[in-house]
């Protein structure tokens, strides 16, 4: 993956698409001085170069109904490239699962999920995910309260 090179006003417009959700590039242009068309050309190649993938709604979790998240820690009994691949492919499926890490150490995945309760992990952990090809061990770690969360990258 290629580092793609941004200027000044790239950061800045960036900056305001990460923590001003919705906002038009009239106001993007008038709160850094382009006009509105040299603005959109640049968020457009911004777009079109891949550093901006996409403008997603923000939900609550707990508000609808995820009051629970956990951390799994899974480890595979083999390290083969197939095993990898083919657990990759199984979690992707799965919508509890917001985000998957392949990671160094102990063991190979690190899991986000969020559940309605832990009656609700326990039956997705016993029923989906520990029924995985390869799945020799799963640890997880329940969040007790949020202390920082974002998607606003430091640029």
């Amino acid at each position: 993956m290629q580092k793609i090179d941004l200027d000044q006003t790239d950061r800045r417009i960036l900056g305001l698409l990460q923590t001003k959700p919705g906002i038009k590039a009239t106001e993007i242009g008038e709160r850094i001085g382009l006009s509105q068309s040299a603005c959109w050309r640049r968020i457009q190649r911004l777009r079109d170069e891949g550093v901006i993938k996409d403008q997603p709604a923000i939900l609550d979790r707990e508000k609808v109904g995820l009051s629970t998240m956990v951390f799994a820690h899974v480890k595979l009994t083999s390290h083969g490239r197939s095993n990898l691949t083919d657990f990759a492919e199984a979690v992707r499926q799965y919508p509890e699962v917001l985000d998957c890490y392949v990671v160094l150490g102990n063991v190979d995945f690190l899991l986000r999920i969020v559940a309605e309760d832990i009656k609700d992990y326990e039956r997705f952990m016993y029923e989906k995910l520990s029924q995985l090809p390869g799945v020799q061990e799963v640890n997880s770690s329940i969040a007790l309260s949020e202390i920082k969360h974002t998607t606003v990258l430091p640029i």
